[in-house]
């Protein structure tokens, strides 16, 4: 064979031989857009939507492929074939996150001791009341609040982890699964620690044994511990073994137990029509954390899911399902228990545990009592206007109580329990009756992105619940007595001056509430950090958030939308993550410290 019909084989047979590039956009199309590019239903979406998702990183995409949310939907991509629907989705090349080097501490953090004013995990203390008795700052200097510093998360457009602070030190996560320990006065890093995963709950400092730890989860469904002073890992257990199982709410620490809360996102994964609906069961998880051993699991649905009947595209499907967790654990040691409010069930086989709030003993895990407000809330996100295959044919209104519940004391030495929910209702149970219901007040429309979606506070006397309302009218901040649940007064968010449909152009109030004595602080996502007196619901001080700033860390940040963790309060600062895009919001990725007068 001469040289030159050899050449003209191999010319022939090269372009089989190498394998064409992935098809990011044919790929995007079948594993993806049933979720990311469909229209809102009525009864709302969860999922980011796609221009959300185009505004991250190349890396940010494939790390919720490879190792987060979306594993199931991209399960079989190879790595390259994932990096192409990366690629293609943000429109951008990989290599453009660079984590910044400056802004590290000179010297190392002192020994850890508890300050007397800190604030550690969701609510400040084990009882959930995100109130803050000893500020550090009075009333009369709300106005002077002035940026002290800001830190900028690298390569993230998103910043929805709640910051702890204590012992000198803020403790954040990250969306891109980074969790830092800086400075608390400067700002300057002491160590990083990587999740491998995004970090959006609020970390728990606890000693166990001889030293601290610094404990959170992922959105994996992992449980991490680190070493407080040098960020080293000292022990990682999985919770639960579902692929789309995750740790949304913070775990609460006591007495050398971690009690952590288990969510997953198998509502989204109901969206596929040929998908096996449903086998998640909500739980909580106890955790000797000197050992770094599971002490004890109780689901919220005490039965297994089993299969009973097929769906329309002949898919088997299974239940009971659901009742996820996506709240931190709120401590009684008083009656020895834990409590958790509860989502929606996924399916159409009945519970009595799902929008409910479920108390189980603190040593044994063992279901004590449970009180439902919301019966046969049977939802997926396959609920669309014309229905799927996964949306049960006894549809609910999807109305979780995703809020802590709040142990609170009431005149005569009473104590109270106060949960709030998607449906715009606030209730009041009581701890020693099993939860009865007490009373119950409206303080919003309520829906799928409306009433109160991430957190109630409340101090001695009232308790503040700002509503989302999303799509359905004005959000705003109300003011219930705990005590009776007599409404107080309303403040609605005012009217943004913007054009209609613009990223953060509207009223809605999904964030956490803060309140401090005489103040409420609470986001919205119009980007708008507002101190409202606590007697009237009058707006004292007003500050924008959707501006560039300059980091101490060096990293180019900007503020967005507040949207799921409300401000922390420790030592006379006011700390707070911002930026959030996702359903109308604006994007951002800084955490922002204030005190009187930025000193």
């Amino acid at each position: 064979m001469t040289p030159r019909r050899v050449l003209g084989l191999l010319a022939f047979a090269l372009p089989a031989l190498v394998a064409a590039p992935p098809d990011g956009a044919q790929l995007y199309k079948a594993r993806c857009a049933v979720c990311h590019d469909a229209k809102t239903p009525p009864t709302g979406q969860r999922m980011p939507e796609r221009a959300e998702l185009a505004s991250r990183t190349p890396e940010f995409v494939h790390k919720a492929m490879a190792s987060g949310a979306m594993v199931p939907q991209s399960a079989g991509l190879s790595d390259d074939e994932m990096r192409a629907v990366a690629q293609y989705l943000t429109g951008k090349n990989f290599g453009g996150v660079v984590e910044s080097t400056s802004g590290k501490c000179a010297t190392g953090p002192k020994a850890f001791a508890f300050g007397p004013n800190d604030w550690n995990g969701w609510g400040g203390e084990i009882g959930n009341s995100r109130y803050q008795p000893k500020p550090g700052f009075t009333r009369e200097d709300i106005p002077n609040l002035k940026l002290k510093w800001a830190f900028g998360f690298a390569g993230d457009t998103v910043a929805f982890a709640q910051p702890t602070v204590a012992g000198g030190r803020v403790f954040v996560g990250s969306a891109g699964g980074k969790v830092y320990s800086l400075d608390a006065q400067t700002g300057c890093s002491y160590w990083t620690y990587d999740a491998g995963t995004s970090v959006r709950n609020a970390v728990s400092i606890g000693k166990a044994g001889n030293r601290w730890l610094a404990m959170f989860g992922d959105t994996r469904g992992w449980a991490h511990a680190v070493d407080v002073q040098t960020g080293e890992r000292v022990w990682k257990l999985q919770m639960d073994d579902h692929p789309v199982a995750r740790i949304t709410g913070s775990p609460t620490y006591y007495d050398g137990t971690l009690y952590v809360p288990v969510s997953s996102i198998e509502e989204a994964s109901a969206m596929s029509p040929k998908y096996e609906c449903c086998k998640f069961r909500g739980s909580v998880v106890a955790i000797d954390a000197a050992a770094g051993k599971m002490k004890w699991k109780s689901y919220v649905i005490a039965d297994e899911p089993k299969p009973y009947k097929k769906s329309t595209t002949e898919a088997q499907l299974y239940g009971p399902a659901g009742g996820a967790i996506w709240s931190s654990p709120t401590l009684d040691p008083k009656r020895g228990l834990v409590y958790a409010s509860t989502g929606n069930s996924y399916t159409d086989i009945e519970t009595a545990t799902t929008d409910s709030v479920v108390a189980f003993d603190m040593k044994t895990g063992k279901m004590a009592w449970f009180s439902q407000v919301t019966p046969k809330d049977n939802f997926t996100m396959a609920c669309g206007p014309s229905g799927r295959a996964n949306c049960p044919e006894d549809k609910g209104p999807d109305y979780d109580l995703g809020t802590s519940p709040i142990l609170r004391n009431v005149a005569g030495g009473k104590q109270i329990l106060v949960a709030a929910q998607k449906s715009g209702v606030v209730y009041g149970l009581d701890p020693d009756n099993k939860g009865k219901k007490l009373w119950e007040t409206r303080v919003g429309l309520g829906g799928a992105l409306g009433g109160v979606e991430w957190g109630h506070a409340a101090d001695d006397l009232f308790v503040y619940a700002p509503v989302a309302d999303r799509g359905r009218g004005p959000g705003g901040l109300h003011a219930v007595k705990i005590s009776d649940g007599e409404k107080v007064w309303s403040a609605m968010t005012p009217k943004p001056d913007c054009k209609p449909g613009a990223p953060g152009c509207q009223t809605t109030m999904s964030a956490a509430a803060t309140v401090m004595p005489g103040i409420v602080f609470a986001g919205g996502v119009d980007a708008h950090l507002r101190a409202y007196l606590s007697r009237n619901g009058e707006i004292l001080w007003d500050y924008n958030a959707a501006q560039p700033y300059e980091t101490v860390n060096g990293v180019k940040a900007k503020g967005g939308s507040f949207d799921a963790p409300g401000p922390t309060i420790a030592n006379g600062m006011l700390f707070v993550s911002s930026g959030y895009g996702q359903w109308g919001g604006i994007a951002g990725n800084v955490l922002l410290v204030f005190s009187v007068n930025g000193k």
